[in-house]
């Protein structure tokens, strides 16, 4: 009866019915993602149309129920449709309970699985009151790319009568004004990078008991299927490179034409296309090269090779992450993650491979002021998390600051071209970092596969700008602890290449500050001020390492003087709960469970302008931040060391002594007392 009131509303629309072939995209999309009870059958929502917009076409899914409170299923916490369970995975009950649930699980499948940049999710449901009237209710939601798939209501409605044409551009101005808020966007970006995570751990788990692929060839294999599947697109939209199709791996036996050679093919096209350095493209294919044309893993088995089985998944599970607009998000960086619980890097106690956590990139990111101008480098660059979050912030103010949108596409360009440089030696993680910069839309340019140390000489080496200095004003670092001077060999050795006045923050082993990193700590000085110390939590990379680390921020080409104020901060809380469970995601091993965010934006305030005048700028540090004098010796820079410890005794203590004392002398004479009676 419902379903009959929704088609009898919408006469003059094309509708295309539960079993009606809308198109091969939208089809396809429904029949890739699990059905809505969970199985491996199709997805068949209740009614199908489009409605029409100036930039296309934009699908609806209506969904339709009949039963009383069966229209949607909200998440408490986040007031969006509830399906998920709490481990992360679909929450199939709710999806075939609730109309909106079904609505939003179409809707995804669609965002996931095809070109379509939006799609409006439509619940209905209808049931009788006391006197046997039927209540319709219709709550409308719209999932975009620009959004990040995240559901967002557009409306409640009595009725359906909102997609007639007469009445559409009044819907159309609605979804035109829907974006994230900023809470959204950060529950988004966990949720986002949850799920990624669950699905590379599943992958990886397959890669080990069923393909049996050696580690040591799983992170160059998900990186190369992951370019190949990507594709390029020209300015306009229109496919420039396009993505690796599965048929196009025929499990063929020859030399040039099986799937090793194929997938390697798509991998150079879409490299050059991407404007990448000739110097670039030869090293990664040099580096890619190994698994997929001289591992065996192209040789078919029963008519599919296992580099065939292992692109299924990552076209369905991994590519679709990657599809909409995830400029916020470390994907490589949780790949890296995972992938690195499997994988022994060779000397790996001596390499200290341990990736920053994205809030603490963010944090020295900040202590550096990044703006739009800066130049920043990194000198054991990881998988570029430190780059990609300078990138953020230097894109963020050039939006805030240029109103020319031609000026600002070129300004954009130029920070991803010219204004980022990592460097980085062990070849997996570069891969990543490559990886990583090009899904921030092509900021690989500067991501050098080198030893910073020994073979770096603070140029550009690759492009037009090759042999010229990379005029570096921010220096970010987490460099290898076991390295000479726990790691302040690098420091010293940026410091001298950068022929600018700038900043730097580097994330240390703590007691490198203490004697530690002599030494360079004190040839720093010479040279540079050290404006602040931050001792970080000591369970800051839970199950990875255990060692004190804090932050050290100075400021580049600025002689230390014997004057200088430098402020010393006990960061050891900084808001988050971390565990370490194995099976678990990163929102539940790391949790804001005491204003974390606000404590975060605290101590960047404390590092930049000090406690103010009347302590204005401490709220969550009185008693954990000083401000005192260093020598220039280079061993005094703990927070620990600076920390005054009270040794004249107040009045409060005083009675506190002298109370204690009586209560034990007044015990004693109890005891006496009784003594003697117990005697007699």
């Amino acid at each position: 009866m419902v379903e009959l009131w929704v088609k009898e509303q919408l006469k003059g629309i094309k509708l295309y019915p539960k079993t009606d072939f809308i198109n091969p995209q939208i089809e396809k999309a429904l029949k890739t993602e699990p059905s809505k009870t969970g199985g491996k059958g199709a997805n068949y929502p209740d009614i199908k149309c489009f409605l029409s917009s100036t930039d296309g076409d934009i699908p609806v899914m209506i969904e339709v129920k009949g039963t009383k409170d069966a229209l949607v299923k909200l998440n408490t916490e986040s007031n969006v449709p509830d399906n998920l369970t709490k481990k992360g995975e679909p929450n199939f009950t709710n999806i075939a309970k609730y109309a909106v649930n079904g609505a939003v699980h179409y809707a995804n499948a669609i965002m996931r699985h095809t070109t379509y940049k939006e799609v409006l999710a439509i619940g209905v449901n209808g049931y009788k009151d006391s006197l046997e009237n039927i209540i319709y209710e219709v709550s409308v939601w719209y999932l975009s790319r620009k959004n990040l798939f995240y559901p967002k209501k557009v409306a409640q409605y009595s009725d359906i009568s909102f997609l007639q044409p007469t009445h559409q551009h009044t819907l159309l101005e609605l979804i035109a004004n829907i974006d994230l808020t900023e809470e959204e966007i950060e529950k988004l970006k966990s949720s986002l990078e949850d799920d990624i995570e669950r699905k590379l751990k599943d992958l990886n788990q397959k890669m080990q008991d069923e393909l049996q692929i050696v580690v040591n060839q799983r992170v160059q294999l998900v990186t190369g299927l992951i370019m190949a599947g990507l594709g390029v697109k020209n300015e306009d939209g229109t496919i420039k490179v396009h993505p690796l199709r599965e048929d196009e791996l025929r499990g063929d036996m020859d030399a040039e034409n099986n799937d090793g050679a194929v997938i390697m093919h798509k991998i150079k096209s879409y490299l050059k296309d991407k404007n990448l350095p000739t110097e670039k493209i030869d090293m990664i294919e040099g580096i890619l090269n190994v698994v997929f044309k001289n591992s065996h893993l192209e040789v078919p088995i029963n008519g599919e090779s296992k580099l065939h089985t292992l692109y299924h998944d990552i076209k369905n599970n991994i590519i679709p992450f990657l599809t909409g607009e995830l400029h916020n998000l470390d994907f490589t960086g949780r790949l890296f993650n995972v992938l690195n619980a499997w994988v022994d890097v060779p000397d790996g106690d001596k390499n200290d491979v341990v990736l920053t956590p994205r809030s603490v990139t963010e944090l020295m990111a900040n202590l550096c002021q990044v703006n739009k101008d800066s130049y920043v480098w990194d000198f054991a660059t990881g998988s570029a998390g430190f780059l990609i979050s300078a990138m953020h912030q230097m894109i963020a103010d050039a939006q805030a600051k240029i109103t020319s949108p031609e000026e600002l596409r070129a300004k954009i360009n130029h920070i991803k071209i010219e204004q980022l440089l990592g460097v980085e030696k062990l070849a997996e993680i570069y891969l990543l970092a490559v990886l990583n910069m090009i899904l921030m839309k092509d900021g690989s340019a500067n991501i050098i596969h080198s030893n910073s140390l020994t073979e770096f000489n603070g140029n550009y080496e690759q492009g037009k700008l090759k042999g010229k200095p990379f005029p570096a004003d921010v220096f970010l670092l987490n460099p290898p602890y076991s390295a000479e001077g726990k790691g302040f060999v690098f420091v010293e050795r940026a410091f001298k290449m950068m022929s600018k006045k700038g900043m730097a923050a580097v994330l240390i082993q703590e007691n490198a500050g203490s004697g530690n990193g002599l030494p360079f700590t004190k040839n720093i000085l010479v040279k540079n001020t050290l404006i602040a110390s931050i001792k970080m939590p000591i369970d800051l990379f839970i199950g990875k390492s255990s060692v004190q680390t804090a932050i050290y921020v100075f400021e580049v080409g600025k002689p230390h003087a014997i004057e200088s104020v430098v402020k010393f901060i006990d960061f050891s809380d900084d808001g988050y709960s971390r565990m370490n469970r194995k099976h678990s995601s990163q929102s539940v091993n790391l949790r804001d469970t005491n204003n974390a965010r606000e404590r975060y934006a605290e101590v960047v305030k404390l590092v930049r302008y000090g406690k103010g005048i009347n302590d204005e700028n401490l709220h969550y540090f009185q008693g954990t931040y000083i401000e005192d004098h260093i020598t220039l010796n280079g061993n005094d820079w703990t927070f620990g060391q600076h920390k005054k410890i009270e040794t004249i005794p107040t009045e409060e203590d005083f009675r506190k002594v002298v109370k204690e004392y009586l209560a034990w002398r007044i015990s004693e004479v109890i005891k006496q007392e009784g003594g003697v009676g117990l005697g007699k």
